[in-house]
């Protein structure tokens, strides 16, 4: 996984180590302040039985958006919960982009809302929404 100088250390030490994200192609072109972007082409193995991509993906790709996100700011920070509503399909080859933005950050606690959506030619449309909570567990790694 390439990673852009948009990263904060703490970011993107945690995606250097992230062999998942890696496999499906993610790329995270940004991570700080708590927000963070990334980009997944959806390929064949994405692929379900309704010639669909599997929503199993759909979350992983939103999730690792979201860690990317929550672990900006330095610590060690983990998902706490999520959920996330399919709001339409995606397809074979599809481009996907995701934007995480935190909506609070509470003693070490955190929520952060995720959208991924796909250019289409009549502009962007949003394929997920994710929201995900977090919870800081350690000290910056070294």
């Amino acid at each position: 996984m390439s990673q852009p100088a948009q990263l904060a250390e703490s970011a993107r030490t945690m995606l250097e180590s992230d062999a998942a994200s890696t496999a499906l192609g993610i790329e995270v072109t940004r991570a700080e302040h708590g927000h963070a972007t990334a980009r997944m082409t959806v390929t064949a193995p994405m692929v379900n039985g309704h010639d669909i991509a599997h929503g199993g993906y759909l979350f992983l790709f939103a999730d690792t958006t979201f860690a990317a996100a929550c672990n900006s700011h330095g610590p060690v920070t983990v998902a706490s919960g999520a959920e996330i509503s399919f709001v339409t399909s995606a397809r074979l080859g599809d481009e996907l982009v995701a934007t995480a933005e935190e909506r609070t950050r509470y003693g070490r606690n955190g929520i952060y809302d995720v959208t991924v959506h796909r250019e289409t030619p009549g502009g962007l449309e949003v394929v997920a929404e994710f929201r995900g909570r977090s919870r800081t567990v350690g000290r910056i790694r070294d």
